[in-house]
């Protein structure tokens, strides 16, 4: 759970949670969802950095911890590729679907569009994760 190959993935995961979240829902996404908000004042106009940087360094461990166990020593683009739609699935299209539902947060729209991103977003994750893994597991 702590070893050099998970530690140093959880970094670049988190990392890439953090600057690619910044990319891909501040810059690409925020005009794009903007319209599709049901309730208006519901985003903060600047979030708080260091528990953003805290909430990504914790979705990077458990993300990286979850991919070691569903790879199974097998670590390749590929791999990392199925790995980051799975979680987009769970998590953007799932738990997004679950929300439209329950909440008024996005329409329908909006909530689909969002799942697309968090799908790219966990993709792009599972491809640097299992970079990672496939570079230190290979030295070891």
């Amino acid at each position: 759970m702590f070893s050099k190959t998970n530690l140093i993935s959880t970094l670049v995961a988190a990392i890439w949670g953090f600057l690619g979240g910044w990319i891909l829902w501040g810059i690409i996404g925020d005009p794009m969802l903007k319209d599709h908000f049901v309730t208006s004042g519901l985003m903060k106009e600047m979030p708080d950095m260091a528990i953003l940087a805290i909430g990504c360094l914790i979705a990077g461990f458990a993300f990286s911890n979850l991919y070691s166990k569903w790879a199974r020593g097998a670590h390749g683009v590929s791999h990392g590729a199925q790995f980051g739609i799975w979680i987009g699935v769970l998590i953007g299209l799932g738990s997004g679907l679950i929300d439209n539902a329950t909440a008024n947060i996005l329409d329908l729209s909006g909530s689909i569009m969002n799942a697309v991103i968090y799908t790219v977003h966990f993709v792009i994750m599972g491809i640097l994760v299992s970079l990672i893994y496939g570079k230190f597991n290979s030295e070891s």
